[in-house]
């Protein structure tokens, strides 16, 4: 039977936000899955939309046997401690030792994040690779899945067999990328060797907030890849990368695999290295709310503002007021009484101090934290004043929306605070609101606001764009910067441009 052995590593690094990832943040079960080994990892993430569930899936089809190692993932942060990477490492390379000894391996499936970054390896994915090689050798078949945002390196390219990532953004795909993972591996099984490969790096970095394939530019242009790779027998990627990960080889690649790899990958290049289609286009924090309030007056359906630059699925901690504190400036919720939301608020203390009380208590709270921005200064202070306790929670929620659909999410205590009108859904873990089930736990009914804010830059689509009648896109005072230019790069290779 053949025997592959699978591991995960998962972490998005902004080396520019507040909040390092510790070994704790890979253990507490908010944003991923909680660190786990062996069979553990079969028994929860089976069925389960993320890539190394897709892989399995298809193994099973297969009929290969797995070796699980270790999967780990840790909401985006700035950098993996040392400890927390030497950890994760040492769990998928000793598993790895073991199963060479106990009987070999066919193959070793690794589920990647590309963006990680550790206080001891700023090239923490190829790290890990140059790890397993020394152990495995050059010709046992390596293939990894990757985020559509991973910072492909040359090390990567090099020490892997096959490299595939996600064509969405949202990420929906995740576990079909685990499946395309299997078929790339099957196909190195088969082949014997691995298949030619060619790559090319974009000369600038892409916003996040243009990157999503739902539009243009990106939505043509996976589309002509996956053409050209039916066209071609190809299996190609074009990762935007994350523009806030602080060393030499962030940005965007695109490459190939396959006896057309130069072709396809030369030509895909030519398309997507195009800057003009990739600037960037946001509203400010006032603008937004304003705009909002105008087409919400006529719409049947909420409008939605990504407060994007307190993302916590790109390095915020979640905790910003500057989207709250225009809301109130601008008397949304008196407007919109009880229909306008926003969340998630991560706040130990504010959901802490809400704990045990009934729906309709009044609490005067202290809501959110001044956190320091790429910029150098604070953000927004927190809002202070009388809040009405609507709905508390354990904050454990099954994720029911196409993105990361049956993760079972563990928030912590959380409540539902309402200030002048508005409602925030406020919780002790650190997760994007990318699901509706999110506010839902918290007795927020998102069909029925008329605004409603999330702490997102795109992930919010996939569930949130059936619901709106609008999405704008806020900028108030945080961690992720929205335009590149705007951070203070220091190890950033002198050839890539800051903006298309």
């Amino acid at each position: 039977m053949t025997r592959i052995l699978i591991a995960g590593f998962q972490h998005e690094t902004n080396t520019f936000a507040p909040s390092l990832a510790d070994w704790a943040a890979f253990n507490r079960g908010d944003s991923f899955p909680p660190f786990m080994q062996g069979e553990a990892i079969q028994q929860r993430l089976t069925g389960v939309n993320v890539p190394v569930g897709g892989f399995m899936a298809a193994a099973d089809r297969l009929g290969w046997e797995l070796i699980p190692a270790a999967w780990a993932g840790a909401g985006p942060s700035s950098y993996v401690t040392e400890d927390a990477f030497e950890r994760i490492c040492a769990a998928i390379v000793t598993t790895t030792r073991q199963a060479l000894a106990d009987g070999g391996l066919e193959g070793i499936y690794l589920d990647l994040h590309g963006a990680a970054v550790a206080q001891n390896a700023d090239d923490a994915e190829g790290e890990l690779l140059a790890r397993l090689r020394a152990v495995v050798g050059a010709d046992l078949p390596l293939v990894v899945s990757l985020d559509l945002h991973a910072n492909i390196t040359e090390k990567m390219l090099d020490l892997s067999d096959a490299l595939v990532a996600y064509r969405k953004y949202p990420h929906t795909d995740m576990a079909a990328t685990g499946e395309l993972a299997a078929s790339l591996m099957q196909r190195r099984l088969s082949g014997g060797s691995r298949e030619p490969a060619h790559s090319r790096r974009l000369p600038f970095l892409i916003p996040l907030n243009s990157q999503s394939t739902d539009m243009a530019p990106a939505k043509a242009l996976y589309e002509h890849m996956l053409a050209l790779d039916a066209l071609h027998g190809t299996v190609s990627s074009f990762c935007m990368g994350f523009p806030a990960s602080d060393f030499d080889e962030c940005g965007p690649v695109v490459w190939s695999h396959g006896a057309q790899a130069v072709l396809v990958c030369d030509a895909m290049y030519a398309l997507v290295a195009e800057p003009a289609p990739w600037r960037l286009h946001c509203l400010s924090a006032q603008q937004a709310v304003a705009q909002a309030l105008t087409l919400c007056a006529s719409a049947d359906k909420p409008v939605v503002i990504a407060d994007t630059q307190d993302n916590p699925g790109a390095g915020g901690d979640s905790n910003t007021t500057g989207m709250l504190h225009e809301l109130l400036r601008q008397d949304v919720g008196k407007r919109h009484p009880g229909q306008v939301a926003l969340g998630l608020m991560y706040d130990e203390a504010a959901a802490a101090a809400c704990v045990g009380l009934a729906p309709g208590t009044k609490i005067s709270l202290s809501l959110g934290t001044a956190v320091p921005t790429f910029t150098g200064q604070l953000s927004d202070p927190p809002v202070t004043g009388t809040f009405t306790v609507q709905a508390t929670s354990d904050g454990h929620c099954t994720l029911t929306g196409p993105m990361m659909t049956g993760s079972k999410i563990a928030l912590g205590p959380s409540a539902c605070l309402e200030i002048d009108g508005i409602l925030v859904a406020v919780v002790s873990g650190k997760m994007q609101l990318l699901d509706r089930a999110l506010l839902q736990m918290l007795g927020i009914a998102p069909e029925k606001m008329k605004i409603i804010v999330v702490k997102s830059s795109n992930h919010f689509r996939a569930d949130f764009t059936p619901l709106a009648s609008h999405i704008l896109v806020g900028v108030a005072a945080g961690p992720m910067a929205a335009d590149p230019a705007t951070m203070p790069w220091k190890k950033l290779s002198p050839h890539i441009r800051l903006t298309p």
